[in-house]
C-alpha cells in the first residue's frame, strides 16, 4: 500500500496539487491521468521519494519498483547487472558477498559468519534464481542473450528504456512506479507488458499516453486536475465517461441554484423599500442558503485540441503503386519483392518492431531514400502532407516564431483565420509568437498538425505522429483520421489508432513485410512474437 496524507506541490504560482490525500491499494493497478503540465511525472518522483513535496507525508512499501527516466545512468555497466540492480537487498548482497570472496585466502572467522549470513539474506531475496528470473524479463522485452552480457553503452536509446524497465520489474516489488513504460517499446513489447503487468499482485501506478494500455492494465485511473487527485473506477475510458457526468451533473446544479439566486435578489430589489419588510429577510437569509450551497467549479485544467482534415481536391482513385520495391543495407533488409496497391480512403497503418524499417520504408514511398530496385508510382492529382518523426527535419529550432513559421506555408488564409487556428489547437493569446526554439514537444507536434490543417493535402503521411501528445490530444488525432476523406499512411505504436483508423495493416517484421487484416491485428496475430514471461508468486 501507497498512502499519500496532505500533499502539497506547487511551482512558483502554478499549483499542481494542493492538500491530496489518496491510498494506491495493493491488488490495484492505477493510471495516473491528466494532460501535459498538470504534473504526474512530478507527483510520481514525490511518491518515489525523489523530490520532496512543499508539504504532506508519504508511507511507502519497503520493495519498490521505480522506472528512471535517466537512460544514461549505468553505461559502464552490464545489462544484466542493471537488472538484478533492481532488487536493493538482493544486489547489496551479492556485492558484499563477491568483495569477502575476492580475499580468498585472507578470510577471517568474521568474514566466515558474515558470509553466512549474507547467504542467508541472498536465499531470503530468491537470489539463487535471480540471474535466470532477469534474463527471462529481458527475454520478454525484446533484449538478446548477446546483448544481455553487453554494456549498457552498447544499446541503443530505445533497448536502454526496456532494460530499466525491466530493473524496475525485476524482485518482485510490492509497489510499481512505471513513468511512460510504453516509451521506444515497440506494439509486441507493449503487448507483452501488459500481459505481466494483468499477472502483478502488487500496487502499480503508471503514466502512459497510451490509452489501449491503460484501457487493458488499469482497475482504476487517479487523475490530476482541479488541484486534486480523485480516484475513479474502472479504466480510462470508464474514467472520462465518469468525470464529463460528474461536471455535466455538477454544472446543471449550479446552473439551477443559480437561477434560484437570480429570482431571489429580484425579489429583494423590488419589495427592500416597500410594505414587505418580513417576506424581504425572509428571501435575504433564503439568497445566502442558496449562496453558500453553490458548489465552487474550480477550472479544469484539461483541454482538447480541435482536429480536423479537410481537402482542398480529392485525388485520383489510384494513390500509389509499388511493384517489386528492395531495399537492403549492409545487415538488414528493409523489404524483399514488395508490392502494394494504395486507392482513395486507403488508411494504411504501418506497424512492426523497433529498427525494423518502418521510417525507411516510408522515406522510400516519399523518395527520400532510394530503393534499390523496384518502381514507386504516386496517382492522379496527389498532393501529401507529411509529418516525419524528427520533427527537426520541418521545424528547424530558430529565432523565428512559431506564427511566422506557419504564415511561410500559407496560401490563402488571413490573419484571423490563422489565428482560430492556432487556438483550435490550444495555443493561447501570446504562445504562436513564441520563438520554435522555445517550443515544447507537445507544442511542435500541434504546430506541425497546423500545417497540415492548413495546407489541406488528400493524402497523409506520418511517422509516429502521437509521440509528445496526451491523451485527449492522441484522441482528438485519432478521431480527426477516422473522418478525414483523403487517404492515410501512418506509422505508429498505438494500437488504439490502429484499430480504430486503419483498414489495412502493413506489418514488417525480421521474417519480412506482410499485409495483415484487421482482426488480425486485434487477435495479435502477428510475427515477432516475444516469449511469455512465466507468472510469478508476488
Amino acid at each position: 500500500m501507497i498512502t499519500i496524507s496532505e500533499v502539497t506541490m506547487a511551482f512558483g504560482p502554478q499549483v499542481l496539487f494542493e492538500n491530496v490525500n489518496v491510498t494506491f491499494n495493493v491488488g490495484e493497478r492505477y493510471g495516473l491521468s491528466g494532460p501535459n503540465g498538470a504534473g504526474k511525472s512530478t507527483f510520481m518522483k514525490i511518491v518515489s521519494g525523489d523530490l520532496e513535496p512543499l508539504s504532506g507525508k508519504i508511507h511507502r512499501p519497503r520493495k519498490l519498483g521505480v522506472l528512471r527516466q535517466d537512460h544514461y545512468a549505468f553505461e559502464d555497466e552490464r545489462v544484466l547487472d542493471v537488472v538484478l540492480a533492481g532488487n536493493t537487498h538482493l544486489w547489496k548482497a551479492l556485492q558484499e558477498k563477491n568483495a569477502l570472496l575476492a580475499k580468498a585466502d585472507d578470510l577471517t572467522d568474521e568474514d566466515g559468519m558474515r558470509l553466512g549470513e549474507l547467504e542467508m539474506a541472498i536465499a531470503e531475496e530468491d537470489g539463487y534464481m535471480a540471474e535466470s528470473e532477469a534474463e527471462e524479463l529481458l527475454e520478454g522485452l525484446g533484449i538478446t542473450a548477446d546483448a544481455q552480457q553487453g554494456t549498457m553503452s552498447m544499446l541503443q536509446g530505445g533497448d536502454k528504456v526496456r532494460v530499466l524497465l525491466a530493473q524496475a520489474l525485476f524482485g518482485n516489488p510490492d509497489g510499481l512506479l512505471l513513468d511512460e513504460p510504453t516509451n521506444a517499446l515497440d506494439i509486441a513489447s507493449i503487448r507483452w507488458l501488459e500481459t505481466f503487468l494483468k499477472e502483478y499482485e502488487g500496487c502499480l501506478v503508471v503514466i502512459s499516453h497510451d490509452r489501449h494500455f491503460l484501457n487493458e492494465v488499469c482497475t482504476k485511473i487517479a487523475d490530476i486536475d482541479y488541484e486534486t487527485i480523485i480516484v475513479y473506477n474502472g479504466n480510462y475510458d470508464d474514467m472520462v465517461e465518469a468525470k464529463a457526468g460528474a461536471r455535466s451533473s455538477l454544472e446543471m446544479a449550479n446552473a439551477a441554484k443559480q437561477q434560484k439566486i437570480s429570482q431571489l435578489q429580484d425579489f429583494v430589489q423590488r419589495f427592500r423599500a416597500g410594505s414587505r419588510a418580513s417576506q424581504v429577510k425572509s428571501r435575504e437569509r433564503q439568497l445566502d442558503k442558496e449562496r453558500t450551497a453553490l458548489a465552487n467549479l474550480k477550472r479544469s485544467n484539461i483541454a482538447r485540441p480541435f482536429i480536423r482534415f479537410e481537402l482542398k481536391r480529392p485525388s485520383g482513385k489510384q494513390v500509389l503503386s509499388v511493384d517489386a520495391l528492395e531495399k537492403q543495407f549492409e545487415h538488414q533488409t528493409i523489404c524483399e519483392d514488395f508490392h502494394l496497391n494504395v486507392f482513395r480512403g486507403d488508411k494504411i497503418a504501418i506497424v512492426g518492431p523497433n529498427g525494423i524499417g518502418k521510417t525507411t520504408l516510408v522515406r522510400m514511398l516519399l523518395d527520400e531514400v532510394r530503393p534499390d530496385s523496384g518502381r514507386i508510382e504516386w496517382g492522379y492529382e496527389c498532393q501529401m502532407g507529411y509529418m516525419p518523426q524528427d520533427h527537426g527535419e520541418q521545424i528547424e529550432k530558430s529565432d523565428k516564431t512559431a506564427h511566422q513559421w506557419l504564415w511561410d506555408w500559407n496560401d490563402d488564409a488571413n490573419e484571423e483565420q490563422l489565428r482560430s487556428l492556432f487556438g483550435r489547437l490550444l495555443f493561447t493569446k501570446d504562445e504562436p509568437f513564441k520563438k520554435t526554439k522555445v517550443l515544447s514537444g507537445g507544442e511542435t507536434v500541434r504546430l506541425l498538425l497546423a500545417r497540415l490543417m492548413l495546407i489541406k493535402p488528400n493524402v497523409l503521411v506520418l511517422d509516429e505522429p502521437t509521440n509528445h501528445l496526451d491523451l485527449e490530444s492522441i484522441r482528438s488525432l485519432t478521431e480527426s483520421l477516422e473522418a478525414y476523406e483523403g487517404t492515410c499512411i501512418f506509422v505508429t505504436h498505438d494500437r488504439q489508432m490502429v484499430t480504430q483508423v486503419a483498414n489495412r495493416i502493413i506489418e514488417m517484421s525480421p521474417d519480412g513485410v506482410r499485409e495483415l487484416s484487421p482482426p488480425q491485428f486485434a487477435e495479435g496475430d502477428f510475427l515477432g512474437k516475444h516469449k511469455t514471461y512465466r507468472k510469478q508468486t508476488w
